[in-house]
């Protein structure tokens, strides 16, 4: 149930690739949000909003979809990014995200959800500190990091140890969740100026 005392975050699915895990973790951990209460979600998926890229000029499609995402993610007071690490770093559609929208972050807390290979993510979410940092978001410091996520999660889309990342996840959601109110509460009284 939605009340306006709720924290309102944005849970992102980063990777738009075929045969992606990302909507599986996605799927567990909004569970996980649900469970911690006081928070309304909004579910974004990067793969249903196409993006220009840097070697593309927005047509009248991309620059709508951009539009439309800008707005979900500027009705929310706080972000969660499930991102993949590619190559030792984020993939190509969250970046095209950040840079088409820009201002909807600002002054807003962004929490991690990274997974891969032996890092489970962490190289991806250390760029993208940087990045975030850029357009004037904060990033929070607890991060989940899922390690070889296909083998974590049985058919059916649950964690099968949970125990080793329950502690880790309600760390986030006290972190994220106390930056959002403090930010938004910070910006009623004093307008953000980027």
């Amino acid at each position: 149930m939605s009340t306006p005392d709720n924290t309102r975050i944005a849970v992102i699915i980063g990777s738009v690739r075929k045969g992606r895990f990302g909507p599986v973790i996605a799927n567990w951990f909004t569970d996980r949000v649900r469970e911690y209460g006081g928070v309304d979600i909004d579910l974004i998926d990067l793969a249903e909003h196409p993006l220009p890229t840097s070697l593309t000029e927005p047509d009248e499609t991309t620059a709508a979809s951009a539009a439309a995402l800008a707005e979900r993610l500027g009705a929310a007071d706080g972000f969660v990014l499930i991102t993949p690490e590619y190559n030792h770093s984020y993939p190509a559609s969250v970046k095209a995200a950040i840079d088409w929208t820009g201002v909807p972050w600002q002054a807003k807390p962004v929490a991690f959800v990274g997974y891969g290979g032996h890092g489970g993510g962490a190289r991806a979410v250390e760029h993208l500190r940087c990045v975030f940092a850029e357009v004037h978001a904060v990033t929070v410091r607890e991060a989940l990091m899922l390690r070889f996520p296909w083998t974590l999660f049985d058919e059916q889309g649950q964690l099968v140890r949970p125990d080793a990342v329950e502690a880790n996840t309600k760390d986030l959601l006290d972190q994220l969740t106390w930056w959002a109110a403090a930010l938004r509460e910070a910006k009623a009284t004093r307008p953000y100026a980027a």
